[in-house]
């Protein structure tokens, strides 16, 4: 009983979450099928190649999704100070020269054997968990803010400023709920803000997006490439699109095709309206894990559960932002359909947390 009122547990998972969890798996599966095979068979002589890479990962990131939307949401509050500290550690690990790989000017993954794997994607999860941790003992605000400062830092000495980014709303959307005076939740999202311009202008990288950004038509072949293929794509698709399969930028025009600028491939072959119903499944999926976070039957689960909201929600939106010019360019994939096996496999495991904190939600 509360307030009078007598409350309701679910017994079973969102439903409606699972299917459309599972739809995006198929879509997205079909997405990198299509987006992929020009990059497959030029780099690997075989037009599935990364299609089989994602499918493996879809697969063991299934199971782990069934399997942790089984355990109960509490003992991922028993072991998310240790699980926050390892992520720490490794990402320290993959700064290492020799031990984390080096790509793109960036070093990002840690490689075993056949193996890559991205600390940066295990982090967003186990920081999450270990912020909802510190909310369900009331810590101050330091207890928040020094963690989520140390593995901004850590990201950027890699440096990955989209990832920081994610990270950034993922803390914020996390301190907002947990109750802590809200001049230092003002006062973080104005240093963090601070911070960000900085590293912007400071990066000659960066600030090159950022500048390309407002001067779109300027160098087409150089800095301006990327964004400008894009808008070819956004353009040739129209309203309805050209078709599946049909994407003539796929063809080694767009870079990133299959990852990052994925869902330019997307409006491409399905237009306008293809890309207006895939942003409502997002907004369906984000109104769904609301529901969760509003029915959560605890400080821990309903904080944690923001912040995989966030997370996913927060990280979709800022690609679509981005290839549609709304935002500069960021490197951030989409959740379920970007390719990448640790990126799909930790989405899918927050996911699985999120249905399980489902069937322990109350109403009435």
């Amino acid at each position: 009983m509360k307030r009078g009122r007598l409350q309701k547990q679910n017994k079973t998972v969102d439903r409606n979450l699972l299917f459309l969890i599972l739809t995006f798996i198929v879509l997205g599966l079909i997405a990198v099928a299509d987006a992929s095979a020009p990059q497959s068979l030029n780099s690997y002589n075989d037009k599935f190649y990364l299609l089989k890479q994602q499918s493996i990962s879809a697969v063991i990131g299934i199971v782990l999704l069934l399997t942790v939307s089984k355990i109960n949401y509490k003992f991922w509050e028993k072991v998310a100070t240790p699980l926050f500290f390892v992520s720490i550690a490794l990402l320290i690990i993959v700064l290492i020269p020799g031990v984390g790989s080096k790509l793109l000017g960036a070093r990002r993954w840690i490689s075993v054997g056949f193996i890559n794997f991205q600390p940066s994607e295990l982090i967003k999860l186990a920081m999450a968990m270990y912020l909802a941790k510190v909310a369900s003992v009331k810590k101050g605000a330091a207890s928040f803010f020094i963690p989520i400062g140390v593995v901004l830092g850590l990201i950027m000495l890699q440096p990955d400023l989209g990832t920081a980014m994610i990270v950034a709303i993922i803390g914020l959307s996390q301190i907002f709920i947990s109750g802590i005076n809200m001049l230092y939740f003002m006062g973080g999202g104005i240093v963090g803000g601070i911070l960000t311009f900085l590293l912007i202008i400071l990066s000659p990288y960066r600030k090159d997006r950022l500048l390309t950004y407002f001067e779109m038509t300027e160098d087409p072949l150089g800095k301006g490439y990327h964004i400008r293929q894009v808008l070819l794509g956004l353009g040739s698709g129209g309203l309805f699109g050209v078709g599946i399969g049909q994407s003539r930028q796929k063809y080694l025009f767009l870079p990133e095709a299959s990852t990052d600028s994925i869902f330019s491939i997307i409006l491409e072959e399905l237009g306008f309206l293809g890309g207006v119903v895939l942003i409502f499944m997002f907004l369906y999926f984000i109104f769904r894990g609301l529901r969760i976070v509003k029915n959560a039957p605890d400080d821990f689960s309903r904080v944690l559960a923001l912040g995989i909201v966030a997370w996913l929600g927060g990280q979709a939106f800022l690609n679509m932002a981005a290839m549609t010019a709304l935002l500069p360019l960021t490197g951030i994939p989409l959740p379920f359909f970007s390719y990448g096996g640790s990126s799909l496999v930790m989405v899918l495991v927050s996911c699985g947390i999120l249905l399980n904190i489902s069937k322990h939600t109350t109403y009435g």
